[in-house]
């Protein structure tokens, strides 16, 4: 299936090449507590240039230095990455992926910071890169379109690991291409993808069909504690520390809890807290509607899309609700929908 020429994308695609064809040794790195388009994409990239440039050295980043979510441990290329702390290399080029925020990058950005030069690619809005060179498209999917679009620039087969690993970044990222960004170029992207050898089957195995039963009894707990504000516009739920080790789910199988939320009919947006082992709240924000959530994201410290977004505090659960629910409530006052905040 054909895929839409991009000329503006081509151009900095074009850029970056060149940047890569000059570089001896590329680092790359996608984000902290990574999903399935940060690993996915980032593992497809690394897999793309090896192939392209043999000679060169390419190594994968982790961000934290935390082993990857176990949902994820299906994906090829999982045993090449390296924890970026570990890394003591002097990079040539730097390439970030799947983020426009560096402070996302964690332990990478001391990598990026002595790296001789530093590129995005990525799909997250973004004011001002941080880098030299930036492909940053927020109407891509995923940044897994970005790569896998990037890879057919470069005139790289896409093997059927690189198609695994793409496939999951878009599937996860799209919710399984039920989310308002699921395109006609996300399933342009996903049909190649597919004939080149990627299993949707494998990848709905994997990541959505391998809940631990700790997690399925977390997930339990969020679902009785949803609440509904606004009329039923805004729905709400949270996981503590204690919830976490009364169950002993992992951190990491929470992410998807706020699709639970997502759910409730005649919501419009969905607010999941999560309470980390650190004392700090991980918020995950997502808009069923046209309703621009991400600008509440950014003032509560975080960031993202339009419809999905997130934010971490160092705070206690009511304090972070008492911080977000009014804004989100706002989103459904006259003045927001006359035009005002959270339908920019």
């Amino acid at each position: 299936m054909d895929i839409r020429p991009n000329p503006e994308q081509e151009e900095r695609f074009a850029s970056i090449a060149v940047a890569m064809e000059a570089a001896g040794s590329i680092a790359i790195c996608a984000h902290t507590n990574p999903d399935g388009d940060a690993l996915g994409s980032g593992l497809a990239l690394a897999a793309a240039l090896r192939a392209k440039w043999p000679e060169k050295e390419v190594v994968s980043l982790l961000a934290d230095p935390e082993p990857i979510p176990r949902l994820y441990d299906f994906l090829p290329f999982v045993d090449t990455l390296v924890h970026a702390a570990d890394y003591d290399g002097v990079p040539d080029l730097f390439v970030s992926v799947d983020l426009s925020d560096v402070a996302r990058l964690h332990d990478g950005e001391a990598v990026m910071r002595r790296a001789r030069r530093s590129a995005i690619m990525d799909h997250h809005p973004c004011e001002e890169p941080y880098t030299d060179l930036a492909l940053i498209r927020p109407d891509a999917a995923a940044a897994g379109v970005i790569v896998a679009e990037f890879a057919l620039h470069l005139g790289v087969r896409i093997t059927p690991q690189m198609a695994q690993c793409l496939f999951c970044a878009l599937s996860t990222d799209t919710g399984r291409f039920q989310y308002q960004n699921a395109d006609a170029e996300a399933f342009s992207v996903a049909s190649l993808l597919v004939d080149a050898g990627a299993s949707p089957s494998e990848v709905s195995l994997n990541v959505y069909q391998n809940y631990s039963l700790p997690f399925l009894h977390l997930k339990s707990a969020v679902m009785g504690r949803i609440t509904t504000f606004a009329e039923g516009k805004v729905a709400y739920s949270y996981a503590t520390a204690a919830d976490l080790e009364r169950t002993g789910a992992s951190p990491d199988e929470c992410d998807g809890l706020i699709d639970v939320v997502r759910s409730v009919a005649g919501s419009e947006v969905a607010l999941f807290l999560k309470e980390l082992p650190d004392g700090r709240v991980r918020g995950n924000l997502r808009s069923k509607s046209d309703l621009d959530i991400s600008g509440i994201a950014r003032e509560l410290g975080g960031g993202g899309h339009r419809a999905a977004a997130g934010f971490t505090i160092e705070s206690d659960l009511d304090e972070v609700l008492s911080a977000a629910l009014p804004r989100l409530v706002a989103l459904f006052s006259p003045v927001a929908s006359e035009g005002g905040r959270g339908v920019q």
